[in-house]
């Protein structure tokens, strides 16, 4: 099984830090943001890895290397500019093959089992399903979440199975996906995630599950503080 981690972005909320350090280097607990997805990964067995860059990208290469280092083996996706998140997926098709592949926010902090992910690419060939989300609690900068689930389906806003007072989640930026989801978007051309998602959805082609773990967006500096302590505090 193979792994995109998402490390293009220009990280404009975390500025000045960003400014000379692409957004998934930014240090935690002792390490990368980016190193921590990629350690929890190998010690679940995947070592496959691609991980896209556009923003200061050749610091993400000299770091991480081929990842031998990690006991991974690390392929690179280079962007000129950020292509978004299905633009940047469509883009490292090549090198993500023809199977179910992951993709992982490279900016995100979460315990998520990994190990898992092999057994819900099964599932999700047995479905006929396009993707597997995993969702999480709605955190305080986004109140409102990202999509519904129930009974272990993504479901549209108007699906009929909704109950008053059900909530909807906030997608995690961990999913599994059927390579020919992407496959219509030209390589190099920018292409959102969220509509091809939505479509999907309303299809009734989308699993998901809500992880119920730590989960951390690490979009602002505060929040990166906020997670490095709690990752010092852990540790010690």
């Amino acid at each position: 099984m193979r792994v995109m981690i998402l490390a293009a972005g220009r990280g404009e909320r975390m500025r000045p830090l960003t400014d000379h350090t692409p957004k998934p280097l930014l240090q935690a607990g002792g390490k990368p943001l980016i190193v921590w997805h990629i350690e929890r990964l190998v010690r679940a067995g995947i070592t496959e890895l691609v991980i896209n860059h556009a923003h200061l990208g050749a610091q993400i290469e000299q770091t991480l290397g081929d990842g031998s280092q990690y006991g991974a083996s690390i392929h690179y996706s280079p962007e000129e500019t950020a292509l978004e998140t299905a633009g940047g997926i469509a883009n490292a098709l090549p090198l993500l093959g023809d199977d179910i592949f992951v993709v992982v926010n490279g900016d995100t902090f979460c315990d998520y089992d990994f190990a898992r992910l092999p057994e819900l690419a099964a599932q999700m060939q047995r479905n006929q399903d396009s993707a597997h989300l995993v969702l999480v609690d709605n955190p305080e900068h986004h109140p409102h979440g990202d999509f519904f689930l129930k009974a272990g389906r993504v479901l549209p806003t108007n699906d009929s199975r909704l109950a008053t007072g059900d909530l909807q989640l906030t997608f995690s930026g961990i999913g599994l996906y059927q390579s020919s989801l992407f496959a219509a978007i030209p390589r190099g051309s920018k292409a959102p995630l969220a509509p091809l998602l939505r479509e999907q959805i309303a299809l009734g082609k989308v699993g998901g599950e809500h992880h119920r773990g730590l989960w951390i967006d690490v979009g602002t500096p505060q929040r990166l503080q906020q997670l490095d302590q709690q990752l010092r505090e852990i540790s010690t």
